[in-house]
This record gives structure tokens, C-alpha cells and sequence, in this order.
């Protein structure tokens, strides 16, 4: 009995109460806005209709049928919802609980992981996170070499399978340290290093012959029930981003890293993006003769080197987009930043604050980073036939003041609630009653 009462509590401690927004069965037009359509200019004084989850109409002035809602929203911010590129929401909740961290698997090659299905769509970190406008998240796994599948996943749905809006996004590779220790306290010499160095991009070399060559083997003969046994799920799984070509996400900081990155998928012939990329302002030049795109993790943190300005993080963005690398913007993954995703839209505006402009630094949390995700058909713009999956504020967006009043994701309106609102309103009332705020 005790066992089934801890049960129960630690269920209701993790899981979030708020009930999913409802499929729109009427049109809904908003009339008067400022709309953000980030492909395009900033319309002010438009009206935004939408039905059936997608952008139908926007102009001035648009008469509305009997079954429509209209909702007057002037000097209200229309904006799309924020993409997080790369997040571990969903997959985590606390992240010293170990039974709440579902996010990494055991072993070094796990191409067959796939982030969706562990995809907790009762998060209590995905209120927050929907709160400040981020509407669209990729969840993904993060631990061994080849870490697996990321899924683009919706703030909103009962199911994983009610929230994923793609599957895959990408197969996400951690490639080698390339750095080399010097000093007494190293244990290898210079030599063992470079060597290890060497042998763990050789095994990637031989990884991507085996699914070549499993790849060649099930296209000759057909399958039967006898010869299931014979089925690797792990060199199976990575036939779509080898053979295919589909993206794979590889996650590298330094130059030397980027570098050898972009030799070893030149090599093989693979389409890549770098995730990370603190140094890719160094080496700009290489990403755009590749044609290789940028998720730019952390602009909020200290520079690499001791030599670089303080504000070199910030600047990197502006650098970038002066260069024409193609970039946007994720926050730190890991505890205990797994629940700071609702800072992506501050992160971005900081970048503003060093050169780029402010139209970039939200085509960066939303456009941008639709095409890199290659959901840009769906999201991250105000245009017809997208989806309805943006917010309404009422200042301008990526301000630490502004406030998200209204949600739709696929045209559903969505909860705004969160943990943090709810003690907000309880203190409050807490002071009230002590007589230090009036009533």
C-alpha cells in the first residue's frame, strides 16, 4: 500500500495537469493586428484568419462569415511560435532523478534510438517552456558516439504520437575531442592521444562501409521469416542518413572538430549540420563552401579562450550572418539547463544587442530554424497554408517584458498556465493578506 501512495505521489509531483487544446472545428479571425510574418515585412493593422489548423487569409480588412470568431487584437504582436532546434524536453524532467531522465541509452552506436517515443507530453517544464512563445521543440537523445533519432515535437497533445510534427529530424553523431593535454597530471603522452584521436574517426569510417554493405546485402536477395535473425536494427536504422542522405546532426565546438567534420561527411558524401558550433566564426568560410548550416548553442556564456572578448558569444551570431553561414539558435542541453528552453527568445535578443538585427534574431528562433529542421513547410512563418502555430503578445517579441496573452498550435488554442503563474498568484495573495500589497 505505501509502495502504490509513492506511486501516486511522485505521478502527480511530475506530470503536468493542464488538458490539451481541442482540434478548431470554427474559423477564427483575428482582426487588427501587428503581424510578425518574419518571411516578409511586419504588417501592421492586418487580420489573420485561420481554419482547420491553417493560415487561410491574411489582409486588411477581411469580412468574416456567421460561423467565424472574431477576436479584435489591435497593437497586439502576432508571431510564430519559437523553435528550439535542440532540447532535451520531454525526455527529462529532473535531472538529478535518474528515473526521470530517459534520454541517453547504454552503449556507443545507437542509431536505432528514436526520440519521440519517449517523449513525456505530461513534462512539467513544457507549460513553462510554452509560456514564453516556444511552441516547437526537436527532442533529442544525446549519450555514445552515434547518440539516435531527433523527433520535432509540439508543446501540446496526450500522446507522443499526438505531439510529433517529424520523424526524423536527424541522426545526432558526437564527434571525437580533438584536443591534445599537456602537463604532469596527463596520463597519455602526446602520441597515445593522437592515435586514440585517429581510431575513433577510423570507426566511423568502418560504420559507414558496414551499412553500405548490409544496405547492399538485403537489396539482393528478399527477406523471409527464417532470415528476420540476420536484421541489424542499428546499421538498418542509419540506411536513410547514409544511403538517403538524409541530415546527420554532428555535434562539435572547436575547429578542429568542425574541420574534421566536414572532411569525414565530404568523404562519404553526407549531408550535415554542425551543432554547437562556438568556433564556427573562425572557420565560416568552409561552412558556407559546403553549404553546412549552424545551430549555434549557448550565445548566453563565456568565450572559449581566455584571449577572445567577453563578448565574443554574443557576437558570433552577427559575424555568421555577415559571413552567409546559415545559422539559428538552441540553448544548452543538459541538467540543469534541460528546463531553460523558454530563454531561447532572450538569447536571440542578446545577439541583437551585438549586431544582428533584430528581423534576423527572430528569423533565427523561427524560420531559420524551420529550414534547418526541414519543417519549414509547416512552420516558423506567417503565410498561407502554414499552420496556425503562433502567439499573440502583447509587446514586441523576444522582450524580457513582453507577455504572451493567446497560443495555437495546428489552430488549437493551447493552456498558458504554468507552475511558475501559479506561485506567482500564491504569493501574491500571501502579501495581500500581510497587508504589503494592496488588494
Amino acid at each position: 500500500m505505501k509502495k502504490l501512495v509513492l506511486i501516486i505521489l511522485t505521478a502527480s509531483v511530475w506530470a503536468s495537469d493542464q488538458i490539451p487544446g481541442t482540434e478548431q472545428k470554427r474559423p477564427i479571425l483575428l482582426k487588427g493586428g501587428i503581424l510578425h510574418t518574419v518571411s516578409g515585412d511586419v504588417l501592421e493593422g492586418y487580420d489573420i484568419l485561420f481554419a482547420k489548423g491553417k493560415i487561410i487569409s491574411i489582409e486588411k480588412s477581411i469580412m468574416s462569415s456567421p460561423e467565424t470568431d472574431v477576436y479584435d487584437i489591435y497593437d497586439k504582436h502576432v508571431v510564430p511560435g519559437y523553435i528550439a532546434p535542440i532540447t532535451q524536453l520531454g525526455l527529462v524532467e529532473i535531472g538529478l532523478v535518474r528515473q526521470t531522465r530517459d534520454y541517453a541509452e547504454t552503449g556507443e552506436i545507437n542509431s536505432n534510438v528514436r526520440a519521440n517515443v519517449s517523449y513525456n507530453p505530461d513534462s512539467e517544464l513544457i507549460p513553462v517552456t510554452r509560456s514564453n512563445g516556444v511552441l516547437v521543440a526537436n527532442a533529442v537523445p544525446v549519450s555514445g558516439r552515434i547518440s539516435g533519432q531527433s523527433s520535432v515535437m509540439m508543446m501540446d497533445g496526450w500522446t507522443w504520437e499526438d505531439a510529433t510534427l517529424k520523424h526524423p529530424t536527424a541522426l545526432h553523431l558526437n564527434w571525437p575531442d580533438m584536443r591534445i593535454r599537456y602537463g604532469k597530471n596527463v596520463k597519455k603522452s602526446e602520441k597515445d592521444q593522437r592515435q586514440e584521436i585517429q581510431k575513433s574517426i577510423r570507426e566511423l569510417d568502418y560504420l559507414i562501409r558496414d551499412v553500405r554493405a548490409y544496405f547492399k546485402r538485403i537489396k539482393q536477395k528478399k527477406r523471409k521469416a527464417t532470415e528476420l535473425q540476420e536484421t541489424d536494427l542499428r546499421l538498418e536504422a542509419m540506411i536513410p542518413f547514409i544511403i538517403e542522405q538524409k541530415p546527420i546532426f554532428i555535434h562539435a565546438n572547436e575547429v578542429r572538430q568542425i574541420e574534421s567534420a566536414v572532411r569525414w561527411a565530404n568523404k562519404h558524401d553526407l549531408k550535415i549540420t554542425i551543432v554547437g558550433g562556438r568556433d564556427s566564426w573562425r572557420i565560416s568560410d568552409l561552412l558556407v563552401r559546403h553549404n553546412i548550416p549552424v545551430i549555434l548553442q549557448t550565445v548566453a556564456t563565456t568565450p572559449m579562450r581566455r584571449y577572445e572578448p567577453i563578448h565574443q558569444p554574443y557576437k558570433t551570431p552577427f559575424i555568421l550572418k555577415q559571413n552567409g553561414v546559415h545559422f539559428c539558435f538552441a540553448t544548452k542541453t543538459g541538467y540543469p539547463y534541460d528546463g531553460h528552453v523558454r530563454t531561447l527568445p532572450n538569447e536571440a535578443m542578446r545577439a541583437a544587442a551585438y549586431g544582428l538585427s533584430r528581423s534576423e534574431a527572430l528569423r533565427s528562433i523561427t524560420l531559420s530554424a524551420a529550414e534547418i529542421l526541414g519543417i519549414d513547410d509547416k512552420v516558423g512563418s506567417l503565410d498561407l497554408g502554414k499552420d496556425a502555430t503562433f502567439f499573440i503578445a502583447d509587446n514586441l517579441p523576444m522582450e524580457m517584458t513582453t507577455n504572451v496573452l493567446k497560443a495555437y498550435i495546428q489552430g488549437r488554442e493551447v493552456d498558458l498556465s504554468d507552475r511558475q503563474k501559479m506561485l506567482y498568484e500564491k504569493y501574491q495573495e500571501k502579501y495581500r493578506r500581510m497587508g504589503r500589497l494592496e488588494p
